[in-house]
């Protein structure tokens, strides 16, 4: 069992600004933050970053347990979290991610949207920034960690940025999008590197690669035989002068659809999981069960693939039902 240091918390406002910053870089973020964008912004902004936040957490998942370079020691820091102190530390995928979520928003709005670039880099700079604090303020990463993650981020973004709008091409019209967007992240999950023990990133990139596939799928679905909905100026909101309708439109559409995301998970998970245990012969709440490579990744997999799936194909269809669009 992992040794939990005893800390007394003097500055309050530092502790609830860097946790909160912290959780900017895990699940309960990016489940709200990019359907948020889809429903509310712009589909290409959205496809965009959900293909660079899938690319850059592989890389940054996989890098981690090839290098296998440990966490800072504790003591001497203290460590306000515990879930993730069973990975290896180098590069800091909070760093990387925030890093991509942030620039890859900048760069995907600054020619299609009138707002003051300065403000938009600051925005993308503070966000990223806060989040790289956090990783050091909870102990979980040293700076080399937190500086690799966020040049490694950039370095990627820089990459394929060039290939942006030929990537969103393949996706949104290529006939073999579906297989290739099931098979690929599938194959990638299963030949994920060992370790000598258990650590959640072959769970967590299961998630990601789950989510970004089952996106990707809708993504090829609604370009397909939805584009009229898809194409309309009521539904496309983008960054109009906020009104009280608008912003009651907007909220109504992200309560609509988290609770239909959020019970998608619930039951997705439920339903496989049920299903994995009457076939491996397992209790659902056994823990060591679920680690299992044949039971962790369709586990995950299929869950988060029907949410990626279901937020971007099911809750635009309920949307439109409601008259949201």
């Amino acid at each position: 069992q992992a040794y939990v240091q005893k800390y007394i918390v003097k500055n309050y406002f530092y502790y609830y600004l860097f946790r909160f910053s912290a959780a900017l870089g895990e699940e309960i973020f990016y489940i709200t933050f990019l359907p948020f964008i889809y429903w509310n912004i712009d589909h290409s902004v959205s496809r965009r970053m959900i293909i660079i936040w899938s690319i850059v957490m592989y890389i940054g998942q996989v890098s981690k347990d090839i290098l296998k370079w440990p966490r800072p020691l504790s003591p001497p820091v203290v460590k306000l979290e515990m879930r993730t102190d069973a990975e290896y530390g180098m590069p800091s995928t909070h760093a990387m991610a925030a890093t991509a979520i942030s620039f890859s928003f900048l760069i995907a709005t600054m020619n299609h949207y009138k707002y003051p670039f300065e403000l938009g880099l600051v925005a993308a700079f503070v966000f990223s920034t806060l989040v790289c604090l956090s990783r050091l303020y909870t102990g979980m990463h040293t700076v080399l960690d937190v500086i690799g993650g966020a040049l490694i981020s950039a370095v990627l973004l820089v990459l394929l940025y060039p290939a942006w709008d030929t990537i969103d091409h393949l996706l949104l019209t290529s006939p073999f999008c579906p297989l290739l967007s099931i098979v690929v992240p599938l194959v990638l999950c299963y030949n994920y590197p060992k370790l000598d023990y258990y650590s959640p990133t072959r769970g967590d990139t299961t998630t990601i690669l789950g989510a970004g596939a089952g996106a990707t799928v809708g993504f090829w679905l609604n370009n397909q035989y939805a584009a009229p909905v898809y194409t309309s100026d009521n539904f496309h909101l983008g960054f109009p002068l906020i009104t009280s309708k608008i912003l009651v439109v907007v909220l109504a559409r992200f309560f609509v659809g988290i609770v239909v995301v959020l019970l998608t998970r619930r039951l997705m998970k439920s339903v496989v999981l049920g299903m994995l245990g009457y076939r491996y012969k397992f209790p659902i709440g056994d823990l060591e069960a679920r680690r299992r490579l044949e039971v962790e990744v369709p586990y995950k997999f299929v869950t988060y693939s029907s949410v990626g799936f279901s937020a971007t194909v099911l809750v635009p269809l309920l949307h439109e039902l409601l008259g949201l669009m």
